[in-house]
């Protein structure tokens, strides 16, 4: 992955969101900007570079995919409706 700053504003709101994506896909939001001048622009790069310096890769999910494969498993078992 890539690192990104996104910035966005939707349509009728007053201020941008701004938000960071590090090179492992995590995005850490940075909060809402009423304007982006040069001063919030180089906050903005100080704060991404900050991030992106002490970014960590994410641990592993175990649980989380020990629970999706019970389910997988009870799903292709026939014989669970007959049990409970």
């Amino acid at each position: 992955m890539s690192r990104e700053i996104k910035v966005s504003k939707y349509k009728g709101n007053t201020h941008y969101t701004v938000q960071v994506v590090d090179s492992y896909g995590q995005e850490h939001n940075l909060g809402y900007y009423e304007r982006l001048d040069y001063i919030e622009t180089g906050l903005i790069e100080r704060e991404a570079e900050r991030i992106w310096s002490n970014e960590v890769e994410p641990k592993e999910d175990l649980l989380g995919k020990a629970i999706l494969n019970c389910k997988e498993l009870d799903s292709k078992n026939p014989n669970l409706k007959d049990i409970l």
